[in-house]
């Protein structure tokens, strides 16, 4: 304990003569964290909606009024001709056109079912889709109170009719904000770059400049070097991971409805995970450039496949089992159950033992990876 606590004491010293490196593990993740949690948002809303009326009628009016009004949508100037949809479209000054017929108010008196166009800019596929469904659904609504209207008119408005009425209610995350899914995601995806980084970059610094090899020829062992040198960096990145984890709750008020004690458990077994990897990659390479590259190719996939951006379930079947490899995609689902759902040990001790395996086995191969030899 007395040579480890030595080496401690060496790390301590650099990290406090080193005035950059503090203010970036604290600082940077934050500044990080603030950019995603406005950036990284799949939100739909404000999508720019261009209408040509080409019926001007009371009934089309209000159709127009609804998307106006409406908190997804809000209208570019009016089209005067049905080819000026196309070229808002082309333009970019709108993402959907719709495209009023002339007959709509008499089809209606009619009792007959008026088209109306729908055009989409299918650049941006999910803010199409996502924005195509929502005007198709103010739509269908003004339609039942047009039919509302002409069943009292013909006087058939007291006939049964059988109708489903669903009545949502959503769990978790009820205004549906994807700030609070992306959030724990992002201290995740923090915790990840900023341990390999650092842990990558610790012993191949000590490489090149030379006071590698004087640290070995001294009396400490393969472990305690090792120790001695990722301690101070788990506890920083553990420090930074509360800053995170208040700025999350205060600034974008994301729920933590799971235990505290229980998050930094499990973040402390993911950067367990993620030194162990920082350790496998200086053991393979020669100077930091070599390792930043190395760790960059491993993170990315990382990410990629862990469920953080896109759904697993939307990826083919060869993908989604290669996704079991991946420890932050047990730590993802650790944090947002904690985050969101509030389940504890009892729900979430697959991921955790997964992620505790993990841990152990890259640990004791980045350990055994690094010889203290010349």
């Amino acid at each position: 304990m007395g040579r480890l606590a030595y080496v401690l004491r060496k790390e301590f010293t650099q990290l406090r003569r080193d005035k950059m490196m503090p203010r970036m593990i604290l600082f940077a993740p934050v500044l990080q964290l603030v950019l995603f949690g406005y950036a990284a948002t799949s939100d739909v809303r404000n999508v720019p909606v261009a209408v040509y009326d080409g019926d001007r009628s009371a009934d089309s009016r209000l159709i127009v009024e609804e998307i106006a009004h409406s908190y997804y949508f809000h209208l570019v100037p009016a089209a005067q001709d049905p080819r000026d949809l196309e070229r808002q479209l082309l333009t970019g000054k709108a993402q959907i056109g719709l495209h009023i017929p002339p007959d709509f108010h008499r089809d209606l008196m009619l009792g007959k079912t008026p088209q109306i166009g729908l055009l989409v800019d299918g650049t941006d596929s999910n803010t199409a889709g996502v924005a195509a469904a929502y005007l198709q659904g103010i739509l269908r609504q003004r339609s039942l109170q047009f039919q509302t209207r002409q069943s009292r008119a013909d006087g058939s408005f007291g006939v049964d009719m059988p109708i489903l009425t669903p009545e949502p209610r959503v769990w978790f995350n009820d205004e549906l904000k994807s700030i609070n899914f992306m959030v724990p995601g992002v201290v995740g995806l923090i915790l990840l770059v900023l341990t390999v980084n650092l842990a990558a970059l610790s012993i191949v610094r000590e490489r090149e400049t030379g006071t590698l090899e004087q640290l070995m020829v001294t009396p400490l062992r393969s472990y305690e070097l090792l120790l001695g040198k990722m301690i101070p960096y788990g506890l920083l990145t553990l420090l930074d991971s509360g800053v995170i984890v208040l700025v999350a709750r205060l600034w974008f008020h994301v729920p933590l409805r799971g235990s505290l004690v229980l998050l930094f458990a499990m973040a402390a077994v993911f950067l367990v995970t993620n030194l162990g990897l920082g350790l496998l990659i200086s053991a393979v390479s020669r100077t930091q450039q070599e390792a930043q590259i190395l760790a960059f190719l491993l993170i990315m996939p990382s990410v990629l496949l862990s469920g953080f951006m896109f759904p697993i379930q939307n990826m083919p079947e060869v993908v989604q089992w290669a996704t079991y490899l991946i420890p932050f995609r047990y730590f993802l689902e650790i944090a947002r159950g904690l985050f969101l759902k509030g389940v504890g040990v009892a729900v979430l001790w697959p991921q955790m033992l997964v992620l505790s395996a993990f841990a152990l086995a890259l640990l004791g191969a980045g350990v055994a990876a690094f010889k203290k030899r010349l």
